[in-house]
């Protein structure tokens, strides 16, 4: 094996990116526990609409046919949260709904008021399209050098 890389039989990208997307259903659940946001937190959530087990009404479907953000801020309801995922009650435009998301389906988080973001790509399960052999041209980690808070999270799997 000179000059190669071996392939790991461990799958370190999941185990990672499964304890990440933890750290998402961690913070959601103090918040569902404590009844609200505190100071000035809020988060942008952004997942993938047509993963398994996403549950949103259709007509989100069909304005974002693929990945939709979501603000938990100052009008949601209902916040619970599962080992699997969560749930939460938004309005989009003046229409209330109740969207499911599994943690799964989750491709980033973000709370701008301290600069924290993570990001994912979605699990291969999740996914309802497959990638593109272009997908692997990237770098397998992006590093973020701006001195915020990102975690970027982009494990790609060799072919």
């Amino acid at each position: 094996m000179t000059g190669a890389v071996a392939d790991s039989l461990i799958p370190y990208d999941e185990i990672v990116q499964e304890a990440l997307r933890a750290v998402v259903g961690r913070v959601l659940g103090s918040i569902a526990t404590s009844g609200g946001l505190p100071g000035e937190h809020h988060f942008y959530i952004t997942f993938k609409t047509q993963a398994v087990g996403v549950d949103i009404p259709k007509r989100l479907i069909e304005r974002f046919p693929d990945e939709m953000t979501i603000v938990i801020q100052h009008r949601f309801w209902d916040l619970s949260v599962d080992d699997k995922g969560f749930q939460v009650g938004l309005s989009f435009n003046q229409v209330p709904s109740m969207l499911k998301i599994p943690f799964a389906a989750i491709t980033g988080f973000h709370d701008p008021a301290v600069n924290f973001e993570l990001r994912f790509q979605a699990n291969d399960e999740a996914e309802v399209e497959p990638h593109e052999p272009a997908d692997n041209d990237e770098p397998l980690a992006k590093p973020v050098e701006d001195g915020s808070n990102v975690v970027a999270v982009d494990f790609k799997r060799k072919k």
